[in-house]
């Protein structure tokens, strides 16, 4: 449940001296105040010193800084000596919270937005507020600094010249294993999010759709515990009861390899033959997804004619 904080973004965040400061251990730094715009800035994903010079001068220097949660936020504040205040923006007040600093930018207002770790709106709110933020001619500013997805591409040791990233994959095995086999035509790396408590099922679910592929798991990144661990889906897969599960992923799959073939046609008929037999076209439509290589649009029509043929009728059984 989220701490209760002031969501009125009122005027009292610009008195005061235009020019104000941080602090870096003993050190204070002069933070003036940036020119009116929206901020986005990348705050740390786990290890504290990973914010930038440039992030701390913006987020002590700005009349507000907008976060997903105040409490989170405002450990990264302390830490530094900011004192801007400290507005609540996330999914379930936006609606309420967007029209309150559009008219504070409209005011001559500089206002950050952050996420509670990372590059602003990768997996977090903000899209609608960058936007409205646009259309109403205000600037928006990017901030750079750290990222989850960057980072455990850097270290995952497998091929960055294209990436596809895809966030967090359904929590339901049936749609999560779809979205698997859309994702496993894509010729790139791969890079999800999952949580804890599924990323087990997640492992068993790639081993079975991208046998063959390297992969790493990246686990609580730039953090006490950080863990990295690179092997085959398969590995991967089979070690999945001796991972440690609390914390955060991030995983990474290597693109298809240069010799993967896609099913022949014939190949492709006999395989839907034998599922038709058994299961729905649906389900037969799936599974020749996955193991096929051929496009789910061009499968399903297949099955179809196949299905009129061996059942009758529409098809649809």
């Amino acid at each position: 449940m989220r701490a209760k904080a002031n969501t009125n973004y009122g005027s009292e965040g610009q008195t005061g001296s235009p020019d104000r400061t941080f602090s870096i251990h003993t050190h204070v730094l002069t933070a003036p105040k940036p020119v009116p715009g929206l901020y986005l800035v990348a705050t740390p994903i786990g290890h504290l010193g990973d914010i930038t010079l440039r992030a701390l001068e913006t987020l002590a220097g700005v009349d507000i800084i907008a976060c997903e949660d105040t409490r989170i936020t405002r450990r990264l504040t302390e830490r530094y000596g900011i004192t801007a205040e400290l507005k609540p923006y996330h999914e379930h007040n936006a609606t309420l919270a967007r029209p309150k600093i559009l008219e504070k930018l409209a005011q001559g207002a500089s206002i950050a937005l952050v996420s509670d770790a990372g590059t602003p709106l990768i997996s977090d709110p903000g899209f609608k507020l960058v936007r409205e933020v646009c259309a109403a001619g205000h600037a928006v500013i990017a901030v750079p600094g750290a990222s989850s997805v960057l980072s455990a591409l850097s270290v995952a040791a497998l091929p960055t010249d294209r990436f596809f990233f895809e966030g967090f994959l359904p929590s339901r095995q049936v749609s999560r294993r779809a979205r698997l086999s859309e994702l496993a035509r894509i010729d790139a790396t791969l890079v999800m999010f999952d949580s804890g408590n599924r990323v087990q099922e997640t492992l068993a679910d790639l081993a079975d759709i991208m046998a063959g592929r390297d992969a790493a798991i990246c686990r609580e990144l730039t953090k006490l515990h950080e863990q990295i661990t690179r092997a085959s889906v398969e590995e991967l897969a089979k070690a999945a009861d001796t991972l440690e599960t609390r914390g955060e992923f991030v995983l990474v799959v290597g693109p298809p390899r240069s010799d993967a073939q896609v099913m022949t046609q014939d190949d492709l008929d006999n395989l839907l033959r034998a599922s038709l037999a058994r299961d729905s076209v649906k389900d037969s439509v799936a599974h020749a997804v996955e193991l096929s290589g051929r496009p789910r649009r061009e499968v399903y029509a297949r099955a179809l004619e196949l299905s009129k043929e061996i059942r009758g009728g529409d098809g649809e059984g």
